[in-house]
């Protein structure tokens, strides 16, 4: 993806991007690889979170010459700005994780004062807010008068009412708050509506939430999928040994919305002729319930907990890995996804969020979400089958590699240059 050099008669975007950052994942990582698309066609000036400015600048430093035609602008840090002191990730991984919410919108606020005196010195020919992707933040760049792009967008789905008594109480708790919540502020959220008026072109993160945009503010939307795969990796589709395990592979957060009890349960279901080995990373709140979980199922030897692995060996334990395992409930895309993919990996996942989007018949499959029973069974039966049947997994690894893709942050480049030009002549979202 070419993001060198500086462009003759380049356009002139104002970003806000408070996640977006060279060295970590997630948003962050997002927003970091949705600058690069831009500037490959634009000079944008970036909005960021002031406390990514030493991963940026040290990035920066190692790669002379990449992004020289990007300026990154850090907006002072404020006491009441989120950072990732420990006091906020205990704030982040308890039921005060709202407060996040005042504190970004606080951010939003002050980015804004920030993107006008930048506005006046030196006029921008169009706005986008990047990150972060939630409907509920559209911060204040559409009040600049200038063509306005807003996304990806996500946040608009809730999470399925009948599967919250699996999220624990903690949980379930949590989730319900967020799904009332949500039902009010696609309602009555003025500052969201208002943007979605004022949007020259509206970027939806998954299907899902394109049609959930249509139904609460009439407006029409491009799906972008907000993730795509790693760049240099090594593809693995090499056949599983006869003798060898089923690597099953999970990763995320241990946070209620992953749910990966719901794959320990349909472990517990398979068949004692199937061999398999689960890997799983990532860690958090629940790792320990998790775990004595685990016990109780009686899988805890064919069970391996990596822990919060560095990104590099992260992908390296993915890639010895034969298949991937999604069991969250609320997710956008996910990461790990288009990372699985790009290494040879077929997915067993739920059919909802952009999940449904991304996996097809030939890189996975996809299971009807329904009730945590009916998940969990056909969990199970799609594990197992795959246990037996090689060959099948081997066709799916291969469609795996060809599906990611499909979802290249090259091709993206492309289709935010398209979106930008559209913005830039008028024909916005509520004429698409």
């Amino acid at each position: 993806m070419p993001t060198t050099g500086r462009h003759e008669h380049a356009m002139k975007a104002l970003v806000s991007a408070y996640a977006c950052n060279p060295r970590k994942g997630s948003e962050e990582g997002v927003g970091w690889n949705w600058v690069r698309c831009i500037a490959a066609f634009a000079d944008p000036t970036v909005l960021v979170a002031e406390y990514h400015q030493s991963d940026i600048e040290d990035y920066l430093q190692q790669h002379p010459g990449e992004l020289d035609h990007v300026r990154f602008v850090f907006v002072p840090h404020r006491p009441w700005h989120y950072r990732p002191t420990s006091l906020w990730k205990k704030v982040e991984g308890s039921l005060l994780k709202p407060a996040m919410n005042l504190a970004y919108m606080l951010w939003l606020r002050d980015a804004g004062k920030l993107a006008r005196q930048l506005h006046r010195q030196e006029p921008f020919s169009l706005a986008h807010q990047l990150t972060y992707v939630g409907f509920r933040f559209p911060g204040h760049l559409w009040k600049l008068g200038v063509p306005f792009v807003w996304g990806p967008i996500g946040g608009l789905e809730n999470t399925p009412w009948r599967f919250l008594p699996v999220l624990g109480v903690g949980g379930a708790v949590y989730y319900t708050g967020r799904n009332l919540i949500n039902g009010v502020q696609r309602l009555f959220l003025r500052s969201a509506r208002k943007a979605f008026r004022q949007a020259d072109r509206v970027i939806a993160a998954t299907s899902g939430i394109q049609r959930e945009i249509r139904c609460w503010y009439g407006v029409g939307s491009r799906v972008i999928c907000e993730v795509g795969p790693p760049e240099g990796i090594t593809r693995k589709t090499q056949p599983r040994e006869a003798h060898e395990p089923l690597r099953l592979i999970w990763s995320g957060e241990h946070l209620p919305g992953k749910a990966l009890p719901l794959l320990l349960q349909a472990l517990s279901h398979i068949e004692n002729g199937y061999a398999w080995h689960l890997d799983i990373l990532g860690h958090g709140p629940l790792t320990d319930a998790w775990r004595r979980q685990a016990v109780e199922l009686g899988l805890d030897d064919r069970c391996t907990w990596h822990g919060l692995l560095p990104r590099d060996e992260a992908l390296e334990a993915m890639s010895r890995g034969h298949l991937l395992v999604i069991t969250s409930l609320k997710d956008l895309t996910s990461t790990v996804l288009l990372e699985a993919l790009a290494l040879g990996l077929p997915v067993v996942c739920p059919d909802h969020c952009g999940f449904s989007d991304v996996v097809n018949e030939e890189c996975g499959i996809k299971l009807p979400v329904r009730n945590p029973a009916q998940l969990v069974a056909d969990m199970a039966q799609a594990i197992e089958a795959l246990c037996r049947d090689e060959s099948r997994r081997q066709a799916l690894a291969e469609g795996a590699v060809r599906r990611a893709g499909e979802y290249s942050w090259g091709r993206k480049a492309v289709e935010i240059e398209e979106v930008y030009r559209i913005a830039m002549t008028g024909a916005g979202a509520n004429k698409s």
